[in-house]
């Protein structure tokens, strides 16, 4: 049985929807809330909608006003506060949807929320572009043959080296501020990566070259 958990966040809306079939709880927040009955989703597939609900009302949230979880606090981003609730439900892979697009500081903001998570949740963060998450210091990724694949610092990646990729590294540094590993792309099937000190964000592309 899955033990993963689908999110949605007030980015942009996703194309297309996954299988709720492949999880055990599908949640979103209010903003999100608006994007996912324009698109028709199942909204009695949603096990909760949190968020501070100051923008909602009509039929809709009458009828699943039930599932709504009221999250007030003001120093935590919406996004913030759905990991908080799944983390206490005791859930642990989470794939997010709407995570980018919009506002670019909310994309930002998404990440760094990712960050300050990445020790007790697994995050995936899904649009139309790529999938995209932290990686532990020793990592590969599996069947990614001829896909995009950019190697982000956050801020830092000491000592990085890969196998796999068309342009490969070597026990070296990547910094925000200096070099930055993105727009390289895999030439094997899997991809082995692992770093000393820092953290690696990773991007891969949806479609292949």
């Amino acid at each position: 049985m899955s033990t993963k958990v689908l999110l949605f966040i007030n980015g942009d809306a996703p194309k297309s929807f996954p299988d709720p079939e492949n999880y055990d709880l599908i949640a979103c927040t209010d903003g999100a809330f608006h994007y996912l009955k324009q698109l028709n989703f199942p909204l009695e597939n949603l096990d909760f909608i949190s968020g501070d609900f100051d923008s909602h009302s009509g039929s809709d949230e009458n009828v699943y006003k039930d599932k709504f979880i009221y999250t007030p606090d003001q120093d935590k981003t919406d996004f913030h506060k759905a990991l908080e609730i799944i983390s206490e439900k005791g859930f642990t892979h989470i794939d997010v949807l709407g995570g980018s697009g919009g506002e670019q500081d909310h994309f930002l903001g998404n990440l760094t929320v990712a960050f300050s998570f990445k020790e007790k949740l697994s995050i995936k963060f899904y649009d139309e572009f790529s999938e995209y998450f932290f990686i532990p210091k020793t990592f590969v990724l599996k069947n990614v043959k001829n896909k995009l694949a950019s190697l982000y610092p956050f801020p830092t990646a000491v000592n990085v080296t890969t196998q796999g990729l068309n342009w490969p590294l070597t026990n070296e540094n990547l910094s925000i501020t200096s070099r930055i590993g993105t727009r390289n792309f895999a030439i094997e099937d899997d991809v082995f990566i692992e770093y000393e000190e820092g953290d690696l964000l990773i991007f891969i592309g949806s479609k292949y070259l």
